[in-house]
């Protein structure tokens, strides 16, 4: 895959984001809302015809839930596991390719790294039917909000200047690029019995890392030594991948990797508002294992 022709297009759209109002900026499809210029209409209606393997590695994630710090570790395992080390700049998320990309994407050697931030119903069918594995992560909803107020607020190609209460209400709406967050949740609630879904926190992955690691190289099938999990998990911290991301992101590197915290919504959030994401939760993830995993009570109350 040229990731130098990928790097160039996106840097030409983030320049034509300057002359979109921010109404231009986000398009629905199928009724959510996606960014033209990352994912427009023509990339969604080519994913449809994408042709997955059995040995594909899916990461999928709501945005802002740890996808990016998440990409480093699963490039770092397959490096070690098969001694193949990807260089690519770019976020391997299908919905930024383009047809142009997912016919190169065909002939790529196997294991083939992907990602996605879309809905668990609309990731194209054919990963279901071949089994590809797919690690998810979620996050707790209140610091997903924060982080994705700020990343929208600093990226061109998203509407930007929005106050913290229009941005609070639209994420309680789902009225949000890539959909409600909710509506993705339990969506993967559903799926949790699936072998070839694993789904691991954002908070359990700070917690410990390590572990995170040693799960994830084993469920992709790798088997790592204990040397190898540990010097992964060393170099796969937050502030390790913040610190060189500016080589692995470029310009929107401080967007991307930008406080890593667990708790930082309490620095944002209203009791009000608080109170009132508090019954959303209660509302949709409440007895759910998925709500279980998230440990609410501990990180958000």
């Amino acid at each position: 895959m040229n990731t130098n022709a990928v790097i160039a297009k996106m840097q030409s759209r983030m320049q034509l984001a300057k002359e979109l109002s921010d109404e231009e900026k986000l398009y629905r499809h199928k009724g959510v809302l996606y960014p033209c210029l990352l994912c427009p209409e023509e990339h969604l209606t080519a994913l449809e015809n994408i042709r997955a393997r059995d040995d594909d590695i899916m990461l999928v994630a709501y945005p802002k839930c740890g996808f990016n710090w998440m990409v480093g570790v699963v490039r770092k395992i397959i490096a070690e596991a098969t001694g193949v080390k990807t260089e690519s700049r770019m976020p391997p998320l299908m919905e930024f390719f383009g047809p142009d990309v997912l016919k190169v994407l065909d002939e790529a050697p196997s294991p083939r790294f992907l990602g996605t931030h879309l809905h668990p119903d609309n990731i194209p069918a054919s990963f279901s039917t071949k089994k590809t594995k797919m690690l998810v992560i979620f996050r707790n909803p209140k610091d997903t909000l924060v982080s994705f107020y700020h990343f929208c607020n600093n990226t061109p190609v998203l509407p930007s200047g929005q106050s913290w209460e229009s941005f609070y209400s639209q994420f309680l709406s789902g009225d949000v690029p890539w959909g409600s967050y909710f509506d993705h949740a339990l969506a993967w609630e559903k799926r949790l019995d699936d072998p070839n879904v694993m789904i691991v926190t954002y908070e359990e992955l700070k917690q410990d890392l390590r572990e995170g690691v040693r799960q994830t190289s084993s469920f992709l099938g790798f088997d790592l030594t204990e040397a190898q999990v540990q010097q992964i998990a060393e170099g796969s911290t937050f502030n390790a991948m913040k610190e060189s991301s500016a080589d692995s992101h470029g310009t929107m590197a401080n967007v991307i990797f930008r406080k890593g915290e667990v708790g930082d919504w309490r620095n944002h959030f209203t009791p009000e508002q608080s109170r009132e994401m508090d019954e959303a939760f209660n509302k949709h993830l409440a007895g759910t294992r998925l709500g279980a995993k998230l440990n609410y009570q501990l990180h958000c109350q």
